[in-house]
């Protein structure tokens, strides 16, 4: 890996931990801010709506800008938005806090995936696209453990203001070592904005955010599930999380080589397993050698399902791909918004276990619109092979 690469990786390594964390921290977070935990998973949706509404108006409007001057904005507003996470007097302060830190990181990971996929080789994209996420990986595996262990030892400030010495440490990286590069935008704002009329973009995008929300509802509420439903104790959750991370690193490399190989096919079988997952979960989450195992199988199926997707958006954007990766995002980020909103009412109405099963329905929706996609692939491949006959 090149240290321009390593140092972006560090960045994205910091910001996740950022966003990840928080599922660790969240029971310390509700006693000590005096909420209940659905209140606090509302952190989670607070970083994702930032996301939604910052990913693309930032990434439009600062498309022509050289990109590591950008880039160093972008991590200046991260660092602001953690910092004042960590100095919130309360909880509606945290939630504007969490907000700003959020709103910048969508323009940042379209900026570095579109990039890295557009220095790929033919075919290769989905596996560039693995490589960038590797910070992303460690961010879960590393970042998120350690975190929560920092959490439980000094108080969840002191996870944020550790997040925030991370991401300055980077910072100096990508000051030193990333080149001077043009802006991304290669034509004008309204021809690239007119690509999401495109039916397949469209798709692509709903993919991204319904498949992904039932994976993401039950690790926002990880931290509970396993302490209340499986009957671990809080000291195991770094382990968890540890655990959860490898499973990540490990699907997210697997999801990359099956997307190059066979894009569609594959995040149709992908979110196929992922259902039967989450159903199982429900059935032996209660048990914690199951949930353990289980655990790690659901962090490797959550992010094998990432480099697909990704590359899947920018096939059908092209001429606009860092705009499209931008909104994808954001759909994302719709997924964790609605996400951390529904397991909070999930979890007043039908109790903590039952997010096993919801999320199990919606991950089954997104294999419905995976479905519908490459239904409509093959019949254009069959419609253009009989036409030049």
């Amino acid at each position: 890996m090149s240290l321009p690469v390593l140092a972006l990786a560090l960045v994205v390594f910091s910001l996740t931990t950022g966003e990840f964390v928080v599922a660790g921290i969240l029971p310390d977070v509700a006693a000590d801010l005096a909420v209940s935990v659905p209140a606090a998973g509302l952190l989670v949706t607070s970083y994702a709506a930032g996301m939604i509404v910052g990913g693309p108006l930032v990434t439009v409007l600062t498309a022509r800008l050289r990109r590591k001057p950008l880039l160093v904005g972008l991590i200046a507003v991260s660092v602001a938005g953690n910092l004042a996470s960590a100095l919130a007097p309360g909880y509606p302060g945290l939630l504007l806090a969490r907000l700003l830190a959020g709103s910048v990181v969508g323009t940042f990971f379209a900026v570095t995936i579109a990039t890295a996929a557009s220095m790929a080789a033919a075919g290769r994209q989905a596996s560039a696209v693995a490589r960038v996420a590797l910070g992303m990986n460690l961010g879960i595996i590393l970042g998120a453990p350690l975190g929560t262990v920092v959490g439980q030892h000094l108080g969840w400030r002191a996870t944020f203001l550790a997040v925030v010495a991370c991401t300055v440490a980077a910072l100096a990286l990508v000051l030193r070592f990333v080149p001077a590069l043009p802006g991304v935008a290669t034509g004008p704002v309204l021809a690239e904005l007119r690509v999401f009329a495109r039916r397949d973009l469209q798709l692509a995008i709903a993919l991204t955010a319904v498949g992904n929300v039932g994976a993401v509802a039950v690790f926002t509420y990880l931290a509970p599930l396993l302490t209340t439903v499986s009957g671990f104790p809080g000291a195991a959750i770094p382990l968890l999380l540890l655990l959860y991370g490898a499973g990540a690193v490990a699907g997210n490399l697997l999801g990359g080589r099956l997307a190059d190989k066979a894009l569609m096919p594959s995040l149709i079988g992908l979110l196929t397993v992922l259902t039967g997952v989450l159903v199982l979960f429900w059935f032996a989450g209660g048990a914690q050698v199951p949930a353990a195992v289980l655990t790690f199988v659901l962090g490797g199926l959550a992010f094998a399902i990432i480099p697909g997707m990704q590359v899947r958006v920018m096939s059908t954007a092209s001429g606009a791909a860092t705009s499209a990766v931008a909104v994808n995002a954001s759909a994302f980020q719709v997924a964790a918004a609605f996400a951390g909103w529904l397991g909070g009412r999930v979890i007043e109405n039908l109790g903590l276990p039952s997010i096993y099963l919801v999320a199990a329905l919606l991950t089954a929706a997104g294999l419905a619109v995976a479905v519908h996609s490459h239904a409509r692939d093959r019949r254009r491949t069959t419609s253009t092979a009989d036409a030049r006959r």
